[in-house]
């Protein structure tokens, strides 16, 4: 096994692929926070109800934006609340618009309170 064969199932190590990006949840303020290289990169503001969750508002640092950053956030949270059996209620059009584009994740969102993204909470 050559070293080219060893590294195909790396990502490769150019600038975005080699960055640390975490999500934690921070229940007291109720956001989660996307991590890029242990600098806050985006928040997702949400509040808790039961099983269900109310995706607020996702907002990017200037320095990050424009990289995926939200869209990641987003797709990790979602994929967190299909495992814990969560359920979304949307108000966030950024939040919307990423499932609109991703209809895998349409079954997350709460049939009986769906949200409206429309409404401005600013």
């Amino acid at each position: 096994m050559t070293a080219t064969d060893a590294d195909t199932d790396l990502p490769a190590v150019s600038s975005d692929a080699a960055e640390d990006f975490v999500i934690t949840e921070n229940v007291e303020s109720e956001l989660y926070e996307a991590t890029v290289d242990g600098k806050l990169a985006a928040g997702l503001l949400y509040s808790r109800t039961g099983d269900r969750v109310l995706l607020l508002a996702t907002s990017v640092f200037p320095e990050f934006r424009g990289k995926g950053v939200a869209a990641r956030l987003l797709g990790g949270v979602l994929d967190s609340l299909r495992k814990d059996n969560m359920t979304a209620t949307v108000s966030c059009p950024f939040a919307a618009a990423y499932i609109r584009a991703h209809p895998e994740y349409a079954d997350i969102v709460d049939a009986r309170f769906p949200g409206n993204p429309h409404g401005h909470h600013h």
